[in-house]
């Protein structure tokens, strides 16, 4: 498959945080296409599938060959009564509650659920979604589910979504998956996937969608602030970060012009998948992207010892 060399990440419009209208969300969407992003990524667990009926819903006027989507498994929806608020992050009515399922029967079933959700036949790329607790019934039940409708031509590839890159690299060693996602784990400030995962991923011919390439936020503006893996940003995290982007201000790029930019530098990094809740963010996205960065700034960020060789 062909893919953009950058995403959408479809999070954000599940209510990740707080909430934001169907008109709003379409309107992310609609951008993201019309900015040529031809990768779509979501999951039943953002907003409880709310990701996933609105990204279906903005996707359905679009010829279906036009774009890749991906979705994810390992977590079942099912009723609840208790009412209430989630209460993982995504501002929206608890309805249905999650339930870990990394079964044979427990993968098909969320797929056939997320089509629903979708409005879709098919989706082209489905990925196993934190199994960090969970490894033994992920590689022996869901991989094999995954890649018997890999075979069996209902998608197109499959693979593991997560944040750490060790059981990644442990699924890439011990299965054929085609390409994982790795979030925050390649980034300006942590590059630890690139220590084992990543060699492995190009001796093995898997691709890499890189996410959380902000780190959930402190690279996301030019002078470093908020959160980093969605917890308060330590003083040393946040004077490394100001360091970069001095180095950046030397060559006139913008902090998160070169978070955005940094990851497709790995021959494996197809994608980078970027999360966006409005038009306005997708348009912010794609005006940093369209500006090449140039070399001398990554020699220059080597040079300092901000990123590796």
């Amino acid at each position: 498959m062909q893919v953009s060399r950058y995403g959408f990440g479809a999070a954000p419009i599940g209510n990740l945080f707080s909430a934001v209208d169907d008109d709003t969300a379409r309107a992310a969407v609609d951008a993201a296409y019309e900015a040529g992003f031809r990768l779509f990524d979501t999951a039943p667990h953002y907003g409880l599938g709310l990701s996933e009926r609105r990204l279906g819903a903005a996707l359905a006027e679009r010829p279906r060959d036009s774009y890749t989507l991906s979705t994810k498994v390992g977590r079942l929806l099912v009723p609840s009564s208790d009412g209430g608020r989630d209460d993982q992050g995504f501002d929206v009515p608890a309805d249905v509650r999650r339930v870990w399922d990394f079964s044979r029967d427990g993968v098909r079933r969320s797929l056939e659920e997320s089509l629903e959700r979708l409005g879709l036949d098919t989706v082209d790329v489905v990925l196993i979604h934190d199994p960090d607790d969970h490894w033994e019934q992920a590689v022996s039940e869901a991989y094999p589910a995954l890649a018997e409708l890999r075979d069996q031509g209902v998608v197109k590839a499959v693979g593991v979504g997560m944040n750490q890159a060790g059981m990644l690299a442990s699924f890439v060693r011990e299965t054929e998956v085609d390409v994982v996602m790795l979030a925050g784990r390649y980034t300006l400030l942590d590059q630890s996937g690139a220590g084992e995962l990543l060699p492995l991923c190009e001796e093995r011919g898997v691709s890499v969608l890189a996410a959380g390439v902000f780190n959930s936020g402190l690279l996301a503006t030019h002078e470093p602030s908020g959160t980093y893996d969605y917890a308060p940003a330590s003083e040393p995290l946040l004077a490394r970060a100001r360091r970069i982007a001095s180095v950046c201000e030397r060559h006139e790029v913008t902090l998160p012009q070169a978070a955005l930019a940094f990851p497709l530098r790995h021959p494996v990094v197809a994608s980078v998948v970027v999360g966006a809740r409005s038009a306005g963010e997708v348009i912010r996205n794609a005006a940093l992207v369209a500006d090449s960065v140039p070399e001398a700034l990554w020699a220059d960020l080597v040079a300092e010892e901000l990123i590796p060789a």
